[in-house]
C-alpha cells in the first residue's frame, strides 16, 4: 500500500504542477492578484506530494519490499542500512525521482523566502519552474515509474551496483543534482524576465543567491566524485575527462560565469544580455547531460544506461526547453537596454575576458564530448578523445583566465589607471617568477607547462591575498584599525578571497599530482619490497576477511623509509557475491607533501595466486591533498559570500511601488 501511496502522490505532483504552469502565468499577464498568489500555495503542494513520495520508496528499501521492482533491482537484504538508504537514488527511477524533489525544493524556496519578489516576477518565475516540473513528472509516470511491483517477490535483491556502494558515492548524487536543478531556478527567473521584459540591479540581486547555492553544491558534488574515484576505482586518479564527468563540469564553468555576469549586472546594470544567455544555457547544459547519462548513448562507472527510447523523451524535453528560451531570447534580447559604459581597462571589461574564457572552455569540453557520439551516429565509426586532447585545448585556456583572477580585483569599475595597477602587482610578478625558477630547481623534470601552471598559482594565491590586505590596510595602520576594516568587509569579499585562494591551492594539487607522479605496477610475492618516492614497500601476503555481503581479499603492506617504519596499508580486492562482480579497495598514507597509494589487483595467474603471487599498484602522488583542501576552501567561500547580509536581507524593491507590476509585454 506504501508504494502505491507514493505513486499516487506523484500523479497528485504533477496536476498541481500543470494548475502551477499556467494559472499564475495567466494571473501576471491579466494582472490578477489571486492567481499569481496561488504559485505559492501549489509550489509548496508539489514539494509536500513529491516529498511523500520519495519517503514511500526510501521506506521501500529500508524494509526490502522486494514486491518493488526497483528494491529488487537495487537492493539486498545483508546491505549495511546506509547503502539501502542510497540506493533509493541509485537507480535510473530513483534518481529521477530525486531530480524532480530538488525541483520542487528550489521552488517551493522562491515562493516562500522570496517575500521582496514581485508578485508578476514570481508568478513568472514559479510558472516556468512547473513547466519543468511537468515534464519531469510525466517523463517518470509514464516511462520509469519507480514503484512497479513483481508478483510473485523473489526471495532476495539483486544488489546495489557495488562501485555505488560507498559512503562517498551515496553523499555524490544528492549534491550534484542539487547543482543541476539548482540552475533551474535561475533558468526560470531568466526566462520570466525575458517574458517581463525587464532585467536590472533588483532582478541580478535576487537571482545570486539561488545561483551561489547551485554552484557551491555542484562544487561539492565534483570534488565529491573525484575523490571517490581517487580512492575506489584502483588507478590512482581523480579526473579521467570521462563523458559523465564532463556533463557536471560544464554547467559548473558556465555557471562560474554566471556569478561574475550576475554581478556586474547587479553593480554596473551591463551585461544583463549576457547574464540571460549564461542563465539559460547554464541549465541546457544540464539537461543535455542528464539526456547523454540517461539515453544509453554511453557506458560509465557512473551512468544510467538505459533503454534509448526514455532517451528520445528527454530529448524532446530538452528541445523544447532549449529551442524555446532561446528562441525567445533572440525576439527578447535586443530590446533590453545596455547598462552602464565602460572603458577596456575596467574591472567590467576583466569579467568579461573572464566569462569570454570560460564560455571557450566550455565549448572546447562540450566538442570533445560530443564529437565522438556523433561521429559514430553519423559514420559508425568509434573513436575516443581523452586527457590528451583536454590537456591540450583546456589548460591553454585556463591558464590565462587564472591571470586575470590575480589581476581583476585590482581594476576599478568603468575606469582604471593601468598603470596604478603595474605598480600594486609588479612585485607579486617578480616572485611568481621566482616560484617557478625555484620549483624547476628543485625537481629538475617534467614538462614546461607544469612548471608554469605552478607559478601561475602562485600568482593568483598572491596576487588575491595582496589585494585582501590592500582592503584592510594591512601594515598600513594600527593593527587594530586592519581587524576593524576587516570586520568591516562584506563577506562577499571574504567569499571571493576564500575562493581565489582555495582555486590556487588546487590548482598546486592538479599539477603536482599529474607531473610528478611516480608509478610502479609489479607482480608480488610475501618478502617482495618496492622501492618507490623514498619509500620502501614490503608485501606481506593476502588474507581473506568477510563483511555483511561481500567476501575481501585483504593484502598488508609494511611502509619504511630509510629503515624507519611509517605506516602499514591495507589495500582489498572484493567480491560481491549477489552482485556478481568485484570492487578495488585502495589503501592510502595521505599527507600534505604527497599520497602513497596502494591497490591490489586480481592475482597474476591462477596458480600464482595459490603462491601468494599478486599484481600490485603502487603510486606516489604529490600535493593531491590539495586539490581536496583547495576544493573545501571554495565551497567555504560560496558560503561566506550566500551568509553576505546583503543577500540575506534580499534586493531592495524596485523603482516602481505597486505590488502587481504585470503589464504585458509589448
Amino acid at each position: 500500500m506504501i508504494p502505491e501511496t507514493g505513486q499516487f502522490a506523484l500523479a497528485l505532483a504533477l496536476a498541481a504542477a500543470l494548475v502551477q504552469s499556467i494559472l499564475p502565468m495567466l494571473g501576471a499577464a491579466r494582472g490578477n492578484l489571486l492567481w499569481m498568489r496561488s504559485a505559492r500555495s501549489s509550489s509548496i503542494a508539489q514539494l509536500v506530494l513529491i516529498g511523500i513520495s520519495f519517503v514511500a520508496l526510501m521506506r521501500s528499501f529500508v524494509v526490502s519490499d522486494f514486491t518493488v521492482l526497483n528494491v529488487v533491482e537495487n537492493s539486498n537484504s545483508l546491505k549495511p542500512m546506509l547503502f539501502k538508504v542510497a540506493g533509493t537514488w541509485g537507480s535510473h527511477e530513483g534518481s529521477l525521482l530525486l531530480w524532480v524533489l530538488i525541483l520542487a525544493i528550489f521552488g517551493a524556496g522562491v515562493a516562500l523566502f522570496g517575500s521582496n519578489i514581485p508578485d508578476a516576477l514570481k508568478a513568472r518565475t514559479l510558472s516556468v519552474q512547473a513547466w519543468i516540473s511537468t515534464g519531469f513528472l510525466s517523463f517518470l509516470l509514464l516511462t520509469s515509474n519507480p514503484f512497479a511491483r513483481v508478483f510473485p517477490p523473489p526471495l532476495d535483491g539483486n544488489d546495489l551496483n557495488p562501485l555505488l556502494q560507498d559512503l562517498g558515492l551515496a553523499m555524490h548524487p544528492p549534491l550534484l543534482y542539487f547543482g543541476y536543478v539548482g540552475f533551474s531556478i535561475v533558468f526560470s527567473f531568466a526566462v520570466a524576465a525575458l517574458i517581463e521584459g525587464r532585467v536590472d540591479a533588483a532582478w541580478a540581486r535576487w537571482v545570486r543567491p539561488w545561483t551561489l547555492v547551485a554552484w557551491m553544491s555542484l562544487t561539492a558534488g565534483i570534488a565529491l566524485g573525484s575523490w571517490w574515484a581517487y580512492y575506489e576505482l584502483g588507478w590512482g586518479g581523480w579526473w579521467f575527462w570521462d563523458p559523465v564527468e564532463n556533463v557536471s563540469f560544464m554547467p559548473w564553468l558556465l555557471g562560474t560565469a554566471l556569478l561574475h555576469s550576475a554581478i556586474v549586472t547587479e553593480k554596473r546594470g551591463a551585461f544583463k544580455s549576457w547574464t540571460i544567455l549564461l542563465a539559460i544555457l547554464t541549465f541546457s547544459l544540464s539537461l543535455l547531460g542528464t539526456f547523454i547519462v540517461r539515453s544509453g548513448l554511453l557506458t560509465s562507472v557512473h551512468a544510467f544506461a538505459v533503454d534509448p527510447e526514455r532517451g528520445l523523451y528527454i530529448l524532446g524535453l530538452l528541445a523544447i526547453t532549449i529551442g524555446g528560451s532561446l528562441t525567445l531570447y533572440a525576439w527578447r534580447a535586443p530590446a533590453m537596454e545596455g547598462g552602464g559604459l565602460f572603458t577596456p581597462i575596467s574591472r567590467e571589461a576583466g569579467l568579461l575576458v573572464n566569462n569570454l574564457l570560460l564560455a571557450t572552455a566550455t565549448a572546447t569540453v562540450l566538442f570533445g564530448t560530443l564529437y565522438p557520439l556523433v561521429l559514430e551516429a553519423v559514420t559508425g565509426d568509434k573513436i575516443s578523445v581523452g586527457p590528451p586532447f583536454f590537456n591540450a585545448t583546456f589548460i591553454p585556456i585556463m591558464l590565462p583566465l587564472v591571470v586575470m583572477m590575480g589581476i581583476g580585483p585590482f581594476l576599478s569599475w568603468k575606469r582604471t589607471d593601468l598603470k596604478g595597477v603595474f605598480q600594486r602587482l609588479r612585485f607579486l610578478a617578480v616572485l611568481m617568477g621566482l616560484a617557478g625558477l625555484a620549483t624547476w630547481y628543485v625537481l629538475r623534470g617534467g614538462p614546461v607547462l607544469a612548471y608554469l601552471s605552478v607559478a601561475i598559482a602562485i600568482w593568483l594565491l598572491l596576487a588575491t591575498l595582496r589585494e585582501w590586505t590592500v582592503r584592510i590596510r594591512l601594515l598600513d595602520v594600527p593593527m587594530s584599525e586592519s581587524i576593524r576594516r576587516a570586520r568591516n568587509l562584506p563577506r562577499a569579499s571574504h567569499g571571493m578571497t576564500m575562493a581565489h585562494v582555495g582555486l590556487a591551492i588546487a590548482m598546486f594539487g592538479f599539477v603536482g599530482s599529474s607531473a610528478w607522479k611516480s608509478e610502479e605496477i609489479v607482480f608480488v610475492q610475501p618478502g617482495s619490497i618496492i622501492e618507490i618516492a623514498g619509500f620502501d614497500v614490503r608485501f606481506d601476503g593476502v588474507e581473506q576477511v568477510r563483511g555483511p555481503n561481500y567476501v575481501a581479499d585483504r593484502g598488508t603492506l609494511t611502509v619504511s623509509r630509510e629503515g624507519e617504519f611509517v605506516t602499514t596499508l591495507y589495500p582489498e580486492r572484493r567480491s560481491y557475491p549477489v552482485a556478481q562482480s568485484r570492487t578495488t579497495e585502495s589503501a592510502i598514507r595521505s599527507t600534505l607533501a604527497g599520497d602513497l597509494y596502494a591497490s591490489l589487483a586480481e592475482p597474476a595467474s591462477e596458480t600464482a595466486s595459490d603462491q601468494g603471487a599478486w599484481t600490485l599498484r603502487i603510486l606516489y602522488e604529490p600535493l593531491v591533498f590539495f586539490i581536496w583542501m583547495g576544493s573545501i576552501m571554495m565551497i567555504f567561500g560560496g558560503g561566506l559570500s550566500l551568509s553576505d547580509r546583503r543577500l540575506r536581507v534580499g534586493a531592495p524593491r524596485r523603482a516602481i511601488k505597486s505590488k502587481i507590476a504585470a503589464t504585458p509585454a509589448e
